[in-house]
């Protein structure tokens, strides 16, 4: 089952005739995650055609205006359309006293549950959101605020099937199949028990997102994106405006590229991009130099992440 990433706002403070104000989504199995919710995030959803209805978390990396302002208008249209469905917001300190402050907004107006985590500054690493088939897990980034990152990693796969081995130990074809697939093991009418791992290949990996932004390289950075078959790393100023990166907590292209070298990223895609780039096309080539896999992020593009893609012999089928 692949997953979509797409990237709905990709500028770094204000919006451009281009791009839109910070905000992400994962789409999987047709349910949605955000990450960051930035003034007019409703209308990129709408644009992409992704249901409001459809999201069940909402991360948010910190409290600057360009990557929260448009949470409580989503909140508030989730209220009008009369969702009972609950809704996480995995949110920075400060973010449920925000949503409070604000009418319409705030947890105890919602007509449906809104489950809160709010990160501390004492955050190293945690999973702040889990299923039965994935976790997304945060860790502290290095800006001008307190800051998440985020990594959504799916949880390793039953490993292949072996129908002939399992003929071979007497097993019959049927539902005793699908319970050792499943995982149980299946008593023959001999007595003989057989497990699935006499009958299933080595577990296999599912795929990993990690969402970087606004940051210096840090090791909370690298550690999300180590090995992630997809990073979406800030990579706001071209390597000139190196110093301009540091004076204000943001990455060069040339940075991210570098983080996502040295973490062992797949692929790397470049946002937050600033307003002075009207033609992207020079971070890009920065970025390449360093790492050949790297692109800026197109708004409304879905970027396919495939397990099968992790197999031997398989070819990368994202988009």
């Amino acid at each position: 089952m692949k997953t979509d990433v797409i990237p709905l706002g990709t500028a770094s403070a204000v919006p451009t005739k281009e791009r839109h104000l910070s905000a992400l989504a994962v789409e999987r199995k047709g349910r949605v995650l955000l990450f960051d919710c930035g003034e007019g995030t409703q209308y990129q959803l709408l644009h992409a055609g992704l249901s409001r209805a459809r999201i069940d978390a909402i991360f948010v990396t910190h409290l600057h205006g360009d990557h929260c302002y448009g949470l409580p208008g989503l909140l508030s249209t989730l209220a009008l359309q009369q969702r009972t469905d609950p809704v996480t917001l995995v949110l920075p300190p400060g973010g449920r006293a925000m949503l409070e402050a604000i009418p319409g907004a705030a947890p105890a107006d919602c007509p449906f549950p809104v489950r809160i985590t709010e990160g501390g500054e004492d955050l190293t690493a945690a999973t702040v959101y889990e299923t039965d088939e994935f976790t997304v897990t945060a860790r502290p980034l290095a800006h001008r605020t307190f800051t998440m990152g985020f990594r959504l990693e799916e949880r390793p796969r039953p490993g292949r099937f072996n129908p002939e081995r399992a003929r071979a130990l007497g097993v019959p074809e049927g539902p005793a199949f699908a319970r050792l697939q499943g995982g149980e093991p299946v008593t023959l009418d001999d007595g003989t028990t057989v497990r699935p791992e006499q009958v299933l290949g080595p577990p296999r990996p599912g795929i990993a997102f990690a969402y970087v932004t606004d940051t210096r390289p840090c090791d909370g950075g690298r550690a999300l994106a180590d090995d992630a078959d997809l990073l979406y790393h800030e990579g706001t100023f071209a390597e000139d405006l190196q110093s301009r990166a540091v004076q204000t907590g943001h990455s060069t292209a040339r940075e991210a590229a570098t983080v996502a070298r040295d973490a062992g990223a797949d692929r790397l895609l470049l946002g937050h991009i600033s307003a002075r780039y009207d033609e992207p096309s020079t971070l890009e080539a920065e970025a390449r130099a360093v790492f050949p896999d790297a692109a800026v992020a197109e708004e409304l593009r879905r970027y396919s992440l495939d397990p099968r893609t992790k197999e031997p012999g398989a070819a990368n089928s994202g988009t």
